[in-house]
């Protein structure tokens, strides 16, 4: 019997855990993808400056970064299946709140009551929309951690890289989802409505995923092939002691992660919120016109997700070393962001979303690398922290440069340029810092001696 009748007997139940995935990322990005459509029409409604935006912003981030090593944690102590659940249901109901900041921003009692409606309507809205953005992103912080400790523990690691590919690509469906309906919904039904529908997908999402989800070990009728698939990786029979932070931090390749995630997710974070706004000043795209160019860069990104996990996992299924194949997929990656920059220079939209479009797509490709790189070098028991940290810094680092940019836009407005350089250069460097700190990809040991 050959490698490949071998193969086709192998169960698919794993895949289907990997749609759940990619369908509750999707949800994810939708949710929180929805205000940044918006914002050029709340802006004026409300009159919030660049600064007033990247405060409610900031709220989420500041939320997110909170959330990603907390969940880390919880997931780590009770198990993806629950904690996922309830989290899931947490952000549903934060973004079904977001449409009634209508109520709370113009009720014309409370303004009166407070001596000054116009004024105060304006700082009404802006503490309405943080604090449900931050409850947001609380409840948000548990989707990454989950899914990438879902992946690790449903897939072996020659698979793994196409996997987390896949279920990141549902962060750009959402992205592209958010364009195509927010504006018809905006304008037919007016804008509550549409994180009333956000919302409540999220429920429905626990619906498939409470009685589908468990550890494959725990699983009835699973194939008995797929399991030895799942499990053939010698990881699957490691120390399940739970690692403190301290001594995660204490390995060069927890720290090559929360680098990689500190210096890249900004850049990503940064035209989550701030293109639309862009689209605006340069190209004057309006709630009608703002949806086209947002689904051509969002769709470029859906293949670069994908594209970018496959491409590590068919290097290495080639032969190839897991070293060799993700850091080849990592300057792939950093050379298709860098001419970015180009971007911000042309008068064509088209042109410019499309060079936009293939950065974000490189991001995409990179991300889902990166996340593999942590359990690449990591044990299950200790996955989800580590996801958890770095997020945390990803999303830390987002929040300063997202203040900056707020406090650079209301001085300079309009210009973007620096903002188009950095992100052309972080990847490469970014790449550089991951080698000297892990030279050669492998799992390190957590338990015992420390890893030199």
């Amino acid at each position: 019997m050959d490698k490949t009748t071998i193969v086709e007997k192998i169960g698919k139940y794993r895949w289907w855990i990997c749609f759940l995935l990619f369908i509750n990322t999707a949800n994810n990005y939708l949710d929180r993808q929805m205000l940044g459509i918006l914002a050029p029409q709340l802006k004026k409604t409300y009159g919030w400056t660049d600064s007033d935006w990247a405060f409610i912003t900031n709220a989420f981030q500041i939320a997110y970064a909170i959330g990603l090593p907390l969940f880390g944690r919880l997931i780590d102590k009770f198990g993806t299946r629950a904690t996922y659940a309830w989290a899931t249901m947490f952000w549903g109901l934060a973004a079904i709140a977001h449409g009634f900041c209508f109520w709370i921003a113009k009720d014309s009692t409370v303004g009166s009551f407070l001596g000054n409606p116009t004024g105060h309507t304006m700082l009404l809205s802006v503490a309405a929309f943080a604090t449900v953005r931050f409850f947001l992103g609380v409840g948000e912080a548990s989707n990454f951690p989950a899914a990438i400790k879902a992946v690790t523990e449903w897939f072996p690691k020659k698979e793994r890289a196409l996997a987390t590919g896949i279920f990141n690509s549902g962060a750009n469906i959402g992205a592209v989802i958010a364009p195509a309906f927010v504006p018809w919904i905006a304008i037919n039904y007016g804008w509550p409505w549409a994180f009333v529908f956000g919302g409540s997908i999220s429920f429905v999402f626990v619906i498939f995923w409470w009685p589908m989800y468990r550890r494959p070990q725990d699983k009835k009728g699973l194939d008995p092939a797929e399991l030895r698939h799942i499990l053939s990786d010698d990881e699957a029979k490691a120390d399940q002691t739970k690692i403190p932070w301290t001594d995660l931090l204490k390995y060069r390749a927890a720290w090559a992660f929360v680098l990689g995630k500190a210096m890249t997710d900004p850049i990503w974070w940064f035209f989550m919120f701030w293109l639309p706004m862009w689209l605006n000043k340069t190209f004057n795209c309006d709630l009608k016109t703002l949806g086209l160019p947002l689904i051509i860069v969002y769709s470029f990104v859906s293949l670069g997700s994908i594209g970018g996990g496959y491409l590590s996992s068919a290097l290495i299924k080639s032969g190839k070393s897991i070293n060799f194949s993700r850091k080849t997929t990592f300057f792939i990656c950093a050379c298709l962001v860098a001419p970015i920059f180009i971007a911000n220079q042309i008068s064509n939209m088209w042109i410019a979303a499309m060079i936009i479009g293939l950065a974000m797509a490189a991001h995409a490709g990179w991300s889902a690398n990166i996340f593999t790189l942590a359990s690449d070098c990591f044990p299950k028991n200790a996955l989800a922290s580590v996801v958890g940290l770095g997020g945390f810094a990803g999303t830390a680092a987002s929040v300063g440069l997202n203040g900056f940019v707020g406090w650079w836009l209301t001085r300079h407005p309009g210009d973007y340029n620096i903002f188009f350089i950095i992100a052309s250069c972080s990847y490469m460097l970014c790449l550089i810092i991951v080698h000297l700190l892990v030279p050669n990809i492998r799992t390190v040991t957590v338990i015992g001696a420390e890893n030199k």
